[in-house]
């Protein structure tokens, strides 16, 4: 990726369109690509998505799909209409959901680009006690290796994981695929909610394909000048 701005997704973590807009702009040239989440999705739904890709923007549309296989391919069936460039589904739904996934996503984009179907593998804000709480045998980064077999496996091109495992995973797997790493913060940023962060830098050089950003820049009082700060980061 010759143009760092390909590698930054910023997140919009926000509960109205109007905030959602306001940051758009204000980020403007210095990032393509925005994350629609959980919380916007749900106060907004898809309209805010279609906005974002006719305006020419990529979209990451995270809402994590976990569920029957039927239930996940029919969600992504959807999105894929919607225009996302990438979305995601937990990988610990198993193979034959993931394999519904890609299916859904390869047979029904509408003459669009074929979106991304990222397989999450561990949440960035659960650490190896927080995974043996639920009964998860090992620590985060085994459940990683074992969660981006199965999703590679079952026909997913790219997963979501901290840049804490993303060497061991490029060292495991290869570079065929994509790593998205959230819990990004730049040096001296608060971990808020994340139990394991890395800086923008950090992040690549473990072997990051995309890095997601969200407070660090929606909070700053000029979020064009951060984002340019944080592409200087990954450049």
């Amino acid at each position: 990726m010759t143009d760092p701005r390909q590698r930054l997704i910023v997140a919009l973590d926000v509960s109205t369109a109007v905030a959602a807009r306001k940051i758009v702009a204000a980020v403007g040239d210095s990032a393509h690509a925005y994350k629609v989440g959980m919380q916007l999705y749900t106060a907004e739904g898809p309209a805010i998505v279609r906005e974002l890709v006719s305006s020419g923007r990529r979209v990451f549309l995270d809402l994590k799909y976990h569920d029957i296989p039927n239930t996940v391919g029919a969600a992504v069936r959807e999105a894929a209409h919607l225009g996302v460039s990438m979305l995601t589904v937990h990988a610990s739904g198993g193979g034959k959901m993931l394999r519904a996934a890609c299916e859904a996503a390869r047979a029904n984009s509408n003459g669009k680009p074929e979106p991304l179907v990222l397989a999450v593998t561990v949440l960035t804000s659960l650490d190896d006690t927080e995974l043996g709480k639920i009964g998860l045998r090992g620590g985060v980064l085994e459940q990683a290796l074992r969660l981006t077999a199965l999703a590679l496996s079952n026909g997913c091109k790219g997963i979501v994981a901290s840049a804490l495992e993303a060497a061991a995973l490029r060292e495991e797997f290869g570079h065929d695929f994509t790593i998205v790493t959230p819990g990004v913060r730049p040096a001296g940023s608060g971990p808020n909610d994340q139990a394991r962060v890395v800086t923008p830098a950090e992040a690549i050089a473990a072997g990051a394909s995309h890095i997601v950003v969200g407070r660090p820049i929606t909070d700053a009082t000029d979020p064009a000048a951060e984002a340019r700060a944080i592409l200087g980061q990954v450049s």
